[in-house]
């Protein structure tokens, strides 16, 4: 019914810049909170990134001063800016969104698949 479709990963050298977005599209009533979050190889899946519909933000502390959530309500996208990208930012980045489908149904929360990101030199 939902689905969520992440672009913009790839391979950045260290101290490089992505940007990251994510479409939900589908049946949709409302979307509330959106977030970002990753997964490296051999490690537990982490919160990066949410913002709410009004704007504000939360951030992981390993991410704070180089990474920027923002979102385009009307288009039901958010994105996320990475600067002063370092190795252990590579990961696979999912998106994720608390989305209401019809006016009677709880929120209820989609996931992208996911895109790479490599910060290697």
């Amino acid at each position: 019914q939902v689905q969520l479709v992440e672009s913009g990963g790839g391979l950045v050298q260290p101290g490089g810049s992505l940007r990251l977005s994510c479409t939900a599209s589908g049946i949709i009533f409302s979307i509330d909170v959106m977030g970002w979050y990753r997964q490296a190889p051999g490690k537990q899946r982490e919160l990066v990134a949410t913002i709410t519909v009004g704007g504000g933000t939360t951030y992981a502390d390993s991410v704070k001063g180089r990474f920027t959530i923002s979102r385009d309500n009307a288009k039901n996208t958010v994105y996320l800016q990475m600067n002063s990208l370092k190795p252990e930012d590579t990961a696979v980045y999912c998106c994720n969104a608390a989305v209401k489908t019809l006016p009677i149904r709880p929120l209820r929360p989609y996931w992208g698949q996911g895109t790479q990101v490599t910060v290697s030199s």
